[in-house]
């Protein structure tokens, strides 16, 4: 059997590594019952204020659908709130005093995840990771025709 390093496909290797670093995150935020893609969802909601949900979809990367089965959670447990826009076809999601408050809770655990990864891998080989997901990210949005 080839050695998973042997693959030239650029998903199957990206998707390796993405699986490892979010295990080290979702360790990490467990501890405040958090998982890594809850406490995304949240921090997003948080730094955008009251956010259309396409809006929300569109910074995560996500689908529409996909998101609202996500938020659901967050919904119920009251560390998000939904309200109509101007048109009532919007939805405005927003994070609660609550939200906030877990927010709160769970950076620090965050952070130890950031800096494992950083010191496993390098702070300057880390920031050089950010910005070329973040140029590979624009480049594939350019070429499907969303909007960066």
């Amino acid at each position: 059997m080839p050695s998973p390093s042997e693959s030239v496909c650029t998903c199957f290797r990206l998707r390796r590594a993405a699986r490892q670093v979010s295990q080290i995150y979702d360790r990490e935020l467990a501890a405040v019952g958090l998982s890594l893609n809850e406490y995304s969802i949240l921090r997003h909601t948080e730094r955008g204020g009251h956010c259309l949900l396409g809006e929300l979809a569109d910074s995560l990367g996500m689908e529409r659908t996909t998101l609202t089965r996500n938020l659901k959670p967050l919904l119920e447990a009251g560390w998000l709130k939904e309200a109509r826009g101007e048109d009532a076809r919007q939805r405005l999601i927003s994070v609660t005093a609550s939200g906030r408050k877990r927010i709160a809770n769970a950076k620090p655990h965050w952070l130890r995840a950031q800096r494992r990864i950083e010191a496993s891998y390098g702070i300057a080989r880390t920031d050089r990771l950010r910005a070329d997901l973040d140029l590979l990210d624009i480049a594939l949005r350019h070429e499907s025709g969303i909007a960066a």
